[in-house]
């Protein structure tokens, strides 16, 4: 099965969420593919970073979140472990992890906590070069503005809902990817 068969399967009775979906997956793609041609040093590992990058959301349609035709029962922030759960149960793994560790800029374990945050208690901080790429470019791409990138400044103003951790990790990923 392939990146859209696995979309198709889980988006084919939403059309308007599947679009914004493939738009934003594509963006965060073609980002994350973007510093892999500007970073060789890294070997990153092109063809797994396109189809992670396009399955990083696929646990979205789960979520309630009207505004961008969400749907389902569980917040938002689930999103990223319903994919994982989803994908694993699929066979795919390694692009289940990118999933589980892209929300933020990837989850503590003592921030879930903190912030009693209704997902697993387990760290779900980005380890590879992947997972931290895909979750590094996915954080200039809303799923509602479409069209428009967003600049260092807007990514680190969406990322302190989550605390001052994830800032600090995203603004070191300035400084390494950009």
């Amino acid at each position: 099965m392939d990146v859209l068969d696995i979309i198709d399967r889980y988006y084919s009775d939403n059309e308007k969420l599947k679009e914004i979906l493939l738009v934003h997956s594509r963006s965060v793609a073609d980002k994350a593919l973007s510093i892999a041609e500007r970073h060789p040093e890294l070997m990153l590992d092109k063809e797994f970073l396109e189809e992670a990058a396009m399955l990083h959301d696929i646990g979205i349609f789960m979520t309630d979140a009207p505004s961008i035709h969400c749907y389902g029962s569980h917040p938002y922030i689930c999103h990223g472990y319903l994919g994982s759960e989803l994908l694993s149960s699929l066979g795919y793994d390694r692009h289940a992890l990118v999933c589980e560790r892209h929300t933020g800029a990837g989850l503590s374990l003592q921030s879930i906590i903190e912030q009693n945050l209704p997902v697993p208690h387990r760290d779900m901080l980005p380890v590879t070069n992947e997972q931290i790429v895909i979750c590094f470019a996915d954080k200039f791409f809303s799923k509602t503005s479409l069209d428009k990138e967003k600049t260092v400044d807007r990514a680190i103003k969406s990322l302190s809902k989550y605390g001052e951790e994830g800032v600090i990790r995203f603004k070191h990923w300035c400084d390494v990817l950009l």
